[in-house]
Order: C-alpha cells, then sequence, then structure tokens
C-alpha cells in the first residue's frame, strides 16, 4: 500500500514522521524546506497534491482547517486530478464534520472514499506513539486502513460514520478547553486566599476536581515548563465550531460559548501566534495575581 501525508506543521509532521519508522511515505507540504528536512530523513517528496494521488493508494491530510482541505483536494493541483476510482482520502485535521461529509459525498461519486481520523494527545503522543485516533467512515474502509493506524498508535477507534471522528475530536477539545479556563479561574481565586498553587494541585489531584490540567498543566507550571504548545486560535476555532454544531442540533453549549469568548479575548491580547499557555497570564491580570511566587 502506497502512502502520501500532506501537511507536515507540528500535528502532521510528527504522524508522518511516526508513519515513516515503518512505510515508505510521500510527502508535500506548502514550505519547501519543510519537505526537504522529511526527503533527508527518507521521505519522497511530492510536486503537487495530484502528483502524490498518482502514486498513492491512501492520501493523509492534516491541515489547519476544512477550508484547507478542500484546497488541498479540489484545488488547482488537488488531489482530484491524480485520483482514481478506488483510491481512499483519510482527514486527519480537526475539521468541520458537515464540510467533511460534503466532500466525501463530491469524492464518492468518482468511486473515491474520504473517511476522517482526526487525532488526540497532541505531537508528543504522535512521536511516542501513544496518540488515541478517531477514525469514522465505513467499515469496509476502516478495516482496509486500520494497518495504517496502527502503524502510527495501537490505541485506534472507529466511531460510526464520516465525521463522526470529527464531532468527537470536537467534543474532546471542547472539554479541553473549559477544563483550562475553569482550573486556572479557581486557582487564581485560590492564591488571591494566600493558597500556594503547589498545595492546591497536591490537593484537587487527589479530589473531584481533578482534570486534564491540574493532573497536567499545573505540574509544568510549577516547574517553569511550557503546558501546552497547541495554537489558541486552532482551539479557538475548535470551541467555535462545537459551538456552532450546537446551535444546529439544538444543544445549548452555555459553557463552551463562554469559553470562546475567553479564548477569543486572550488571543486578541496575546496576538495570532498564541499558544494555549497565554491563557495563563491573561487570567493572572484579571484576578490581579501571580500563580508563582
Amino acid at each position: 500500500m502506497e502512502l502520501g501525508y500532506i501537511g507536515l506543521g507540528a500535528m502532521g509532521g510528527a504522524l508522518a514522521r511516526r508513519l515513516m519508522l515503518s512505510h515508505k511515505l510521500r510527502v508535500y507540504d506548502l514550505r519547501p524546506d519543510v519537505v526537504s528536512d522529511f526527503a533527508e530523513n527518507g521521505a519522497i517528496p511530492a510536486q503537487s497534491p495530484a502528483a502524490m494521488a498518482r502514486e498513492c493508494d491512501v492520501v493523509l491530510l492534516c491541515l489547519p482547517r476544512s477550508a484547507d482541505v478542500r484546497e488541498a483536494i479540489f484545488g488547482e493541483g488537488g488531489l482530484i486530478e491524480g485520483l482514481e476510482p478506488g483510491k481512499i482520502v483519510v482527514d486527519q485535521t480537526s475539521g468541520d464534520p458537515d464540510e467533511t461529509r460534503a466532500m466525501a459525498a463530491e469524492l464518492a461519486e468518482k468511486g473515491i472514499t474520504m473517511v476522517d481520523a482526526p487525532v488526540s494527545g497532541g505531537p508528543a503522543g504522535a512521536h511516542a506513539g501513544t496518540i488515541a485516533i478517531i477514525a469514522a467512515g465505513p467499515m469496509e474502509t476502516f478495516e482496509k486502513v486500520k494497518p495504517v493506524y496502527e502503524s502510527i498508535s495501537p490505541n485506534v477507534f472507529h466511531c460510526g460514520e464520516i465525521g463522526s471522528g470529527h464531532v468527537i475530536k470536537l467534543v474532546n477539545n471542547t472539554i479541553a478547553a473549559c477544563n483550562r479556563m475553569a482550573a486556572l479561574e479557581a486557582a487564581a481565586m485560590g492564591r488571591k486566599y494566600g493558597l500556594s498553587l503547589g498545595k492546591m494541585t497536591e490537593v484537587i489531584n487527589k479530589s473531584s476536581g481533578r482534570n486534564s490540567t491540574t493532573e497536567g498543566a499545573f505540574p509544568k507550571m510549577l516547574e517553569g515548563q511550557p503546558t501546552s504548545d497547541f495554537g489558541m486560535a486552532l482551539m479557538l476555532k475548535d470551541v467555535t465550531l462545537a459551538t456552532q454544531l450546537g446551535v444546529k442540533c439544538g444543544a445549548p453549549m452555555l459553557v463552551a460559548n463562554l469559553v470562546r469568548g475567553m479564548l477569543q479575548t486572550h488571543l486578541h491580547d496575546q496576538g495570532p501566534d498564541a499558544k494555549m499557555d497565554n491563557s495563563t497570564p491573561c487570567i493572572e491580570k484579571a484576578a490581579d495575581m501571580k500563580f508563582l511566587d
């Protein structure tokens, strides 16, 4: 099975490197220097998505947004120019499930199958081979591609029809964002009442309030380490998508909408390249305190 990968950013690059441990891999990215780096490590550069599609049975993509996926597939020099019936496109983007379903329907008219398989666990999880792969699409296609997924990580989940993987990823990221904002705000209140972040972390992580932020981010804060390299703009995109899905299906998403507003405010304050880490100084400023002395 010939494989290709489009999108070699922090997440896609980590997934592609994991695949390269056990597969010959063709790669494409809009940044030639990144492609050259992968080529030096054994990947085969593709001149365009169309050229990649002609040589590959399965093409995986991990791009910032569903609009970028559509451009990579249907734009000038896109995959569609090289795809043939029977070939498979795997979208690992954290994307819009409705957009993914629409693209899949267009490709199906030409005998091409598109499935979604976003991931959760960050670049570190991809490098370590522990990342969760949230796959969806026809079971027949899932079984064909499952060995590819398992060469990235054994933690592979089939979650239903096309788009279901994206929905679960949005649920996950919305919970993670809400946990982070709630934990930071509550800990800021504790600091103003004289508690240390260390003592709060120790107690909370043995109590009912523990979550990914108290168990992951707070210990790293105490050690002076970065807690997240996930882009705030990408998290805002995901939470916004989730709240839009809530409007469509009639789920209120009241807390998620508050967190969406917080992320938008923090991004405006910290700049377009801000990471989720950059919410911390925003909370400190609002509460007029510091998490660490």
